[in-house]
């Protein structure tokens, strides 16, 4: 009689679905493996919190499945045995317990994807991949979708995607009339309504904490007293979800740009970690919030709804295609050949640019911060400051919890520093201080004075932002978005322009004394 073949199924930190077709059925030759590798924690440095959040909820999510019923092998860091590395701790697993097959599912980093492709090619046994089950789109889906196109525009995506799925329409039209509420989605917000208190978790990481400690992983950020306040597994991810649409989603919209220094949530879901580590579905979280509007339209406007599916249906889905379609040039790029260090406050938040710093703080003390916090204040500020976008795909890599690289990388390079040239945002997204103060209440209580372009008191964002104009205008003037800017400099005093131009050459020549 023919022995039955052992198979051992490997499962990332990002892939954290118990609703994957893989569990649903228990089978003793099959042996499940997870692992905490320095490979992982120290390709960069990461946020204390975010390594903590990882290895809780990898945990948590290996305890699920013997819960459930299935083999596992789980290394954790500090185990004798383990390499460090995916590749050599694969082979001894092999080796050790005589599998006859390899299976894992498609890792969402183009490194890791690599990697694997490599390491088949050696396994002594069969290898097979599986999909994640977790997208709404396959890799290719974009860049067949934009197949013959200079330019990979969002709205004509995200369009196609309501349709596809069905999703805020009707007989191939808008509910609501249009496609995009947009617009209704960039109010200040100044009190008008009770911000939610925030639902935080009281994760007891102290062993987690110490281990990394012990073990000497490098990291950024803070964690307070060894408590982590994010969702680690489904049912806690679930809690959040209910959270938000109970208590942020009917005003989520119309704020959902806006800043303020007293909250560093505002209405936001904070449900991109469990998004992102398959804890949570799009699907499901897309279907709690259209249910939610379903019963109780009077209470939750369309701007609201739309806003949000947009950020889940239609962004998420098309960074990742964004990612899989210009990787791995994207990775190299630098439209502006920026070479300027990242200054020191991104690591400490010690700034007295008060947006910066409180941007930049809450990220130090959450791991978080919200698209617009991450585009128009810490991004806004290195695009016009010349920093090298290698240094700020680090930094957002490192950070964010939310942060891996199939979403992190084209939302810096591609969106927020234009590294790519346009392939796809239709213009660099840089302000002046202007915006900021439209945005938020920053500036109410900065040093800086918003509406000064020179002068000692005046904000950096301003003369920066008409540098970086001014020495990038033989690479910009033909986009189309962005004429008005050059005609409004054209028409500055001779005067004015000099002076604006000395004021921001001596801020770059001491960023890190902002």
């Amino acid at each position: 009689m023919t022995p039955v073949q052992k198979t051992l199924r490997l499962v990332l930190g990002d892939q954290l679905n118990e609703k994957h077709s893989w569990f649903q059925q228990v089978d003793k030759n099959i042996t499940y493996v997870m692992m905490e590798i320095r490979q992982e924690t120290d390709y960069v440095n990461h946020h204390i919190q975010k390594v903590l959040a990882f290895f809780a909820a990898m945990r948590a999510f290996a305890e699920r499945l013997r819960d459930m019923g299935h083999r596992i092998i789980y290394l954790k860091l500090d185990d004798p045995g383990n390499h460090q590395r995916l590749d050599a701790n694969i082979r001894t697993v092999l080796d050790q317990h005589n599998i006859g097959s390899f299976e894992y599912l498609l890792p969402d980093e183009y490194r890791l994807d690599s990697q694997f492709k490599e390491l088949a090619k050696t396994l002594p046994v069969p290898c097979h991949a599986a999909d994640t089950e977790h997208f709404l789109t396959v890799r290719e889906d974009l860049a067949q979708w934009f197949s013959g196109k200079k330019r990979y525009l969002m709205e004509s995506f995200y369009r196609w995607m309501r349709k596809r799925y069905g999703i805020l329409v009707e007989a191939g039209k808008p509910v609501g009339g249009q496609w995009n509420f947009d617009k209704k989605n960039r109010e200040t917000y100044r009190g008008q309504v009770p911000l939610p208190e925030p639902l935080l978790f009281n994760n007891d990481v102290r062993d987690l904490y110490q281990m990394i400690q012990r073990n000497t992983v490098k990291t950024i950020g803070n964690v307070i007293a060894d408590k982590l306040i994010w969702p680690v597994n489904r049912d806690q991810s679930l809690a959040l979800l209910r959270h938000f649409v109970a208590e942020a989603l009917p005003v989520f919209g119309t704020y959902q740009d806006a800043m303020t220094a007293s909250s560093w949530q505002l209405f936001h879901c904070r449900l991109s970690f469990s998004l992102n580590t398959k804890m949570l579905s799009p699907m499901e979280v897309i279907a709690a919030v259209l249910q939610a509007w379903e019963n109780h339209p009077d209470k939750i406007g369309i701007q609201q709804i739309e806003g949000f599916i947009r950020q889940i249906l239609g962004w998420r889905e098309y960074m990742r295609g964004i990612y899989w379609t210009l990787m791995p040039d994207l990775s190299v790029t630098n439209f502006f050949d920026h070479r300027a260090p990242l200054p020191g406050f991104f690591w400490t938040g010690n700034t007295r640019m008060n947006c910066l710093k409180h941007a930049i703080g809450q990220s130090l003390d959450h791991a978080y911060a919200h698209h617009i916090q991450r585009l128009m204040v810490t991004g806004n500020f290195a695009l016009l400051a010349g920093i090298d976008p290698d240094a700020v795909d680090d930094w957002y890599l490192g950070i964010y919890i939310d942060a891996v690289e199939w979403v992190e990388m084209p939302n810096t390079r591609a969106m927020s520093q234009f590294a790519d040239g346009g392939r796809v945002a239709t213009k660099p997204y840089v302000s002046t201080a202007r915006y900021i103060h439209a945005m938020s209440d920053y500036c109410d209580t900065c040093i800086y004075d918003w509406g000064k372009r020179h002068g000692k008191s005046a904000c950096p964002f301003n003369s920066l932002y008409w540098h970086f104009f001014h020495r990038n205008r033989r690479r910009l003037r033909k986009i189309p978005r962005i004429g008005m800017m050059f005609r409004t400099w054209d028409r500055m005093e001779k005067r004015e322009q000099s002076q604006i131009l000395q004021q921001a050459e001596t801020h770059q020549n001491r960023l890190d004394r902002l």
